[in-house]
């Protein structure tokens, strides 16, 4: 079976060893342990078998292009999401804010959709092991004016 990125979901999986692949996966779940990346690039290989466990976040994007010296607005000031207000730090240090209706202390991820409506990313699953700290924040809440002087 040949995979594209039409076909399937553009991911950016980024493991808690630092490396970073792209590529495409049609069976990624969130209580789902593992699913299958077809990289970009090589529609016509097989697909790497991916533990979800090794993984920092999945971050689904709307193009493998990005920019790498873009700085993401973790502020809420134009945030339109849904749901719960978090910030997430990362074990690497990486900070990321966003929205979530998926979070449960006793799964393994959940589903982020960013604060930034101009992010690349249209939603990250964030692998819980992979974090430092994980704040629901208010806009009242102290942690919501500093995480609002970061930038990821």
């Amino acid at each position: 079976m040949v995979a594209r990125a039409e076909d399937g979901r553009r991911v950016v999986a980024h493991f808690q060893d630092g490396r970073v692949l792209k590529g495409t996966t049609q069976d990624f779940a969130p209580h789902k342990s593992r699913f299958h990346l077809f990289l970009d690039g090589d529609e016509s290989s097989r697909p790497l078998d991916v533990p979800v466990g090794a993984l920092k976040a999945l971050f689904f994007v709307k193009t493998w292009a990005g920019d790498s010296k873009r700085v993401d607005d973790n502020s809420f000031a134009r945030a339109t999401g849904q749901g719960r207000r978090l910030v997430v730090t990362f074990a690497d240090g990486e900070v990321l804010a966003g929205f979530t209706m998926g979070y449960a202390s006793d799964k393994p991820g959940f589903f982020l959709i960013p604060a930034d409506p101009n992010a690349n990313n249209a939603r990250v699953f964030v692998v819980k092991g992979a974090t430092k700290k994980v704040e629901f924040v208010i806009a009242s809440n102290p942690v919501f004016a500093a995480a609002a002087g970061r930038r990821a």
